[in-house]
């Protein structure tokens, strides 16, 4: 998909990182070299915020398609008739190295990834077998709750309707990138901050999985103080049980709405910014479109993409430098940097998702793209639990193995270092890409056949004890 605000001009902000998809615009966002009629396809935001008040949903657009509108058994070269890129799980997997994982076993069996997410997707079931029928993919162990009920569902709703496709992606995506996981899915009631924390509070309490991916966030200053407050006590608990935290950065590089949703500022994002989460930036990959075969990456923005997002950084507010940011050449400030690391997320190169939306295709599975650095948050979950299976053991908070293999010669084995190009974004200047960590991509992305061996090995749970 592409990059889709969550945001309320009245009711402050609240935009969710990657997938969400407005029904009234369509805008040719079909892509890469898909193969239907069930067989593998060559190919591949709405930040969410912490407010009192409830947002919507006003996302940029991609076409939906039905796939029964589409020749079956026929090769579709998205690029050609579109004019844009797109990957596959397959693709996806090749061009980071976790297909080098699978060939040994390492699937992420045994193992559990938690989504995060508000409100409901009606038809994700059915709609993730229909993803894993395509690419040849197992279906997964996969549970939903609602601890906290749930509101009456309408499509008409566009808040909720870009929640629905947020679900989709991140489902689909952790899936497709740990295939022999578990995957539990918690609904938040509505996207309240109250009702997202309690979401996350009954995923902790009960210990549902090893990690939990948080596909949303707002202008970090903009969280009341007593949420924030409980919701780093929250962390905290998660961390001591081993849980890792990730978090999408933001879909609009180092601007937030501010408080008020007039305009845009300075600023990171939450819950990226807090120490304890693992913040997921945004890229523009180039792989073959054919075989997935990596073959460079810039930073996502607004230049390098179809559509108008950049993937969030810069520097908190409210957090000091971490010890593990210590002694990193790209952080000269005394707070707390993100992102820690990046995944794809330009729209141009996204990732394609089946969904159904029975308003446009009534109960015909629909195709799309999504991207956002919501697509990087459910991927690194995906890692993370493949590293769990190979350690044998939850690797839990993982910044400080991230930046001990950032700051050594490791780190050219592990990370593809993104050099190129800025977060910049309407009119808020960014940071620039550079050798090593920088506030744009932070260490880059993964070259998860090395990574994943080394966080097996380095990360361990009680380095944040201190946090």
């Amino acid at each position: 998909m592409h990059r889709l605000f969550m945001t309320n001009k009245s009711n402050h902000s609240f935009r969710l990182l990657g997938a969400l998809i407005s029904s009234m615009t369509v805008l040719a966002m079909l892509c890469g070299t898909l193969f239907m009629g069930g067989t593998s396809a060559h190919a591949a935001q709405s930040s969410t915020g912490f407010k009192s008040n409830v947002v919507s949903v006003h996302p940029d657009a991609t076409k939906f398609v039905p796939v029964n509108s589409l020749p079956q058994s026929n090769v579709i070269n998205c690029p050609v008739v579109f004019g844009i890129q797109c990957y596959d799980p397959q693709q996806m997997q090749t061009a980071y190295g976790f297909d080098k994982l699978y060939k040994a076993g390492i699937t992420g069996k045994g193992h559990t990834i938690i989504i995060v997410d508000a409100f409901q997707a009606p038809t994700i079931q059915t709609d993730l077998q229909f993803f894993d029928k395509t690419f040849g993919l197992a279906d997964p162990v996969f549970k939903q709750f609602m601890p906290d009920g749930s509101v009456p569902f309408s499509y008409a709703n566009g808040n909720q309707l870009g929640w629905d496709q947020e679900i989709t992606l991140d489902v689909e995506w952790s899936h497709a990138i740990a295939p022999g996981a578990n995957i539990d899915l918690v609904l938040s009631k509505t996207d309240s901050d109250a009702d997202i924390l309690s979401a996350e509070q009954f995923a902790v309490d009960h210990n549902l999985g090893d990690v939990i991916s948080q596909s949303f966030g707002e202008n970090e200053s903009c969280v009341a103080p007593a949420g924030l407050k409980a919701e780093h006590k929250l962390f905290q608990k998660a961390t001591r049980k081993g849980i890792t935290l990730l978090a999408s950065a933001g879909d609009s590089g180092a601007a937030e709405l501010s408080c008020d949703g007039s305009t845009e500022v300075l600023a990171a994002s939450s819950p990226a910014s807090d120490p304890l989460v693992t913040a997921v930036g945004g890229t523009q990959l180039h792989a073959d479109p054919h075989t997935g075969v990596y073959q460079s990456e810039v930073t996502w923005s607004p230049a390098s993409d179809v559509v108008n997002g950049a993937g969030g950084g810069g520097f908190s507010v409210l957090y000091k430098r971490p010890e593990f940011q210590e002694g990193v050449s790209g952080i000269s400030r005394s707070s707390r940097g993100v992102p820690d690391i990046s995944y794809n997320a330009s729209v141009n190169d996204g990732v394609l998702a089946f969904l159904t939306i029975p308003p446009i295709g009534g109960n015909a599975e629909l195709v799309t793209v999504f991207g956002g650095t919501s697509a990087g948050s459910p991927q690194w979950a995906g890692l993370t639990v493949l590293a769990n299976q190979l350690g044998g053991h939850r690797v839990g908070f993982i910044n400080s193995a991230l930046y001990f293999i950032g700051k050594t010669g490791l780190s050219r084995f592990a990370f593809h270092d993104i050099t190129v190009g800025n977060n910049s974004f309407d009119g808020i200047t960014g940071f620039s890409a550079q050798k090593g960590w920088d506030a744009a991509t932070g260490w880059g992305t993964p070259k998860a056949n090395v990574l994943v061996p080394l966080l097996a090995i380095l990360a361990h749970s009680h380095d944040a004890d201190d946090m």
